[in-house]
């Protein structure tokens, strides 16, 4: 996996502590509007209760990827100008921001998609719909703030889908794998046989999944929050990614794809 796709704090300038706003729930402590430092953010950009998000209410953080669009936009599009020191800069970066996450995000997925075998026939497609997301996180600024997203993702999830479709084709002819978009909060799934399910935007908030086999699901916008993963197995499975891992519950037998770690969470 691309290490440029995977958030480096160190290396921006807070920006989702920032840029984005969110609202007082069980996710987070108290409410916050967009363009408003967070108040646990420090002078250097910095998280000061970063070890104890979950703690005093922010699980809503440890739940955030950028997948690398606050270096980027920090670094390579503004070119180390930090917000706090060019304010006339903070607007326009704010609104940059979460446009280049959504970028970031789908290379994220368009990368994974690359690295797999079952993806051979469609490999000249992925590649050049990657290097043409690619080319729309370098545009300036103003270029940014003007892109039809919304019509670029429907290309992307086109290309995600036949992807999906590749490495979940001994099962995607089982009407009972096809559990996308659907509600299984708090649902007793455990041991279940989930083998190249579609959980594509399930819901399965707090849901039992100990010891279940999802090698070879799709894991695209499923939430994940307080589900429990203890002793399943996630080998092989797709677009998973370490935000909703962070999400779960689990523990040191749960199998993880290569890429991803154990949260800390899980060992205590």
């Amino acid at each position: 996996m691309n290490s440029n796709l995977h958030s480096n704090c160190e290396q921006c300038f807070g920006l989702c502590c920032v840029a984005l706003p969110y609202a007082k729930s069980a996710d987070f402590a108290y409410s916050k509007a967009d363009g408003v430092p967070c108040r646990n953010l420090g002078l250097d950009h910095r998280c000061t209760i970063h070890e104890h998000l979950r703690d005093k209410g922010f699980r809503g953080c440890v739940t955030y990827e950028c997948f690398g669009a606050g270096q980027h936009v920090s670094q390579e599009i503004y070119k180390g100008n930090d917000w706090s020191v060019n304010p006339g800069l903070s607007k326009e970066m704010y609104a940059v921001f979460p446009i280049v996450q959504q970028l970031h995000e789908m290379l994220y997925y368009l990368d994974q998609a690359l690295d797999l075998e079952e993806t051979r026939t469609i490999k000249s497609e992925l590649q050049g719909i990657y290097e043409l997301t690619l080319s729309l996180t370098r545009l300036s600024p103003a270029e940014i703030l003007n892109l039809d997203v919304s019509n670029h993702r429907k290309m992307v999830n086109s290309l995600l889908l036949q992807t999906s479709e590749l490495v979940r084709k001994d099962f995607v002819q089982s009407s009972k794998k096809n559990m996308s978009h659907q509600d299984f909060m708090g649902a007793n799934l455990k041991g279940a046989d989930l083998q190249g399910v579609n959980l594509r935007g399930a819901f399965l908030i707090a849901a039992n999944l100990k010891n279940a086999d999802l090698r070879k699901a799709d894991f695209i916008g499923a939430d994940l929050r307080d589900a429990d993963l203890s002793g399943a197995n996630l080998i092989g499975s797709i677009f998973l990614t370490q935000a909703q891992v962070n999400s779960a519950k689990g523990s040191k037998n749960t199998r993880l794809p290569h890429d991803l770690k154990v949260p800390d969470h899980w060992l205590n």
